[in-house]
């Protein structure tokens, strides 16, 4: 018993390298992402709840936090989270952190109600050397199943049965 307590963490695995140019091997990964993990939902708090950022940013994070406290080994946690290497799973966290403090100071979400904004049409005729961005044409599946629900939805009606909205 005794040799297991001591011998198991001499026994893991250690990583060398990143194989990443400028990415360094983080020796205490699981503990550094667990610390990022709980200081994103601390963070993520000032954003109103109904946003949908913040409900993006809160899931995905907790899915990630109880993985790395279910997980000891680092590369447990790099197959079932599958994004990468942890090393830059912590890049991706700290960012996140940025990107929740410039969020909270561009406020995107505060915009009043009856906000209008002034629409400045140009009738400019676009250069030939620009896209236009037209989408292509549909799919002829798309027509046939068109067509198939018209003539269903017209049978309904003129047959007098009771119309359910569905």
């Amino acid at each position: 018993m005794f040799l297991r307590l001591v011998a198991r963490p001499l026994l893991a695995k250690v990583k060398e390298t990143t194989g990443i140019v400028g990415l360094d091997v983080v020796p205490n990964a699981r503990e550094v992402l667990i610390g990022l993990y709980n200081k994103t939902l601390k963070e993520i708090q000032s954003v109103p709840e109904v946003e949908g950022y913040r409900k993006a940013v809160e899931s995905f994070t907790r899915h990630r936090l109880k993985v790395c406290q279910e997980e000891e080994d680092w590369e447990v946690i790099e197959k079932r989270l599958g994004c990468g290497q942890v090393e830059e799973i912590i890049e991706e966290a700290r960012d996140e952190l940025t990107l929740i403090e410039k969020m909270i100071e561009w406020d995107p979400w505060g915009v009043i109600g009856d906000y209008e904004c002034e629409v400045i049409e140009n009738d400019a005729p676009v250069p030939k050397h620009v896209p236009l961005h037209r989408p292509g044409p549909l799919p002829q599946e798309f027509y046939k199943t068109l067509e198939a629900l018209s003539k269903k939805d017209e049978s309904k009606i003129t047959s007098g049965e009771p119309q359910i909205k569905e």
